[in-house]
């Protein structure tokens, strides 16, 4: 499985990217804590970079806030 940790647009590209990747690797934590082994999960971060809404409000960049889950043969 791979748990994508995404951003919205707002705050530098750094700061996006290591929030995604805490938000991917609490995901993680979670399953593993659910009884999934390590070596199933790999936690990455796209920042800002793939946006499910384009709009400039809080509701749209709550939205963009998220973690994606893909199983093997979707990535």
């Amino acid at each position: 499985m791979l748990v994508q940790g995404n951003g919205d647009e707002r705050g530098s590209r750094e700061y996006n990217v290591g929030l995604g990747q805490r938000r991917s690797d609490a995901v993680k934590k979670m399953l593993m804590l659910l009884g999934a082994r390590e070596n199933q999960i790999e936690s990455v971060s796209l920042g800002e970079e793939k946006p499910t809404c384009t709009e400039h409000t809080e509701a749209c960049w709550a939205k963009n806030r998220r973690d994606d889950m893909l199983y093997g043969g979707e990535y």
